[in-house]
């Protein structure tokens, strides 16, 4: 028998869709509407990352800039600075997916590289 349940490759990591996943957020900001700006910092935010996994999380989303509304656009090198070296310490820490959360097609390709 073939299993032909659905499934994404992330990256070389396989998220499997044969069932509900559950996407963590880290919001690496510091205005933050869910989180209140409790993990703006990398060790935070890396910290935060890693309990989301340990109680289930499928796949995290990395975010830089809020989009609450009424909140200011974050500059390019801003953001960079903000979610690159979250995504750099958690991939190889965590055996799970990550995505980014972005506006902005530069934070978006360096987040792949």
């Amino acid at each position: 028998m073939f299993d032909i349940s659905p499934q994404l490759d992330c990256g070389g990591r396989l998220l499997r869709l044969d069932r509900p996943r559950v996407m963590g957020i880290v919001n690496v900001t510091p205005d933050s509407f869910s989180d209140g700006g409790d993990h703006d910092s990398v060790e935070a935010a890396v910290a935060h990352g890693l309990q989301l996994v340990a109680e289930g999380a499928d796949l995290l989303d990395i975010g830089g800039e809020s989009t609450r509304p009424g909140s200011a656009p974050v500059p390019l090198d801003e953001e960079l600075r903000r979610v690159i070296p979250v995504i750099e310490e958690l991939s190889p820490k965590v055996g799970i997916p990550l995505s980014i959360d972005t506006r902005k097609a530069q934070v978006a390709q360096r987040a792949l590289e």
